[in-house]
């Protein structure tokens, strides 16, 4: 009886890890995913909280593309987003750029 109830428990763990296993997700097969945003191209949920590679220098460049002047106080919170005060259209506006080069302003 004993032999039977190791094994039955033998068993039970073997199955139960089989179970417990989650597939691995399916990668985006059309390969045209862009690691960075585009002027064209933005994250809906930007901005994106994440480690930026991003110089100074290059944000201030690619907010400046981006249609802002006087890009001014820029700087990198602890999330990983640049933010700076600019002007859009003579107005005056706060901007953020995450790590994927999506810029917004609000």
């Amino acid at each position: 009886m004993t032999k039977f109830l190791v094994g039955m428990a033998i068993i039970a763990m073997t199955a139960s890890s089989v179970f417990a296993q989650t597939p691995t997700p399916t990668p985006n097969s059309d390969g045209d995913t862009p690691a960075v945003a585009t002027p064209e191209d933005k994250n809906a949920t930007a901005p994106v909280e994440g480690a930026n590679s991003f110089t100074e220098d290059q944000a201030k460049t690619r907010i400046v593309e981006a249609g802002y002047g006087d890009v001014t106080d820029l700087k990198l919170d602890d999330k990983g987003v640049w933010l700076a005060k600019a002007t859009k259209d003579g107005k005056p506006v706060m901007v953020s750029m995450d790590y994927q080069g999506n810029i917004v302003a609000k």
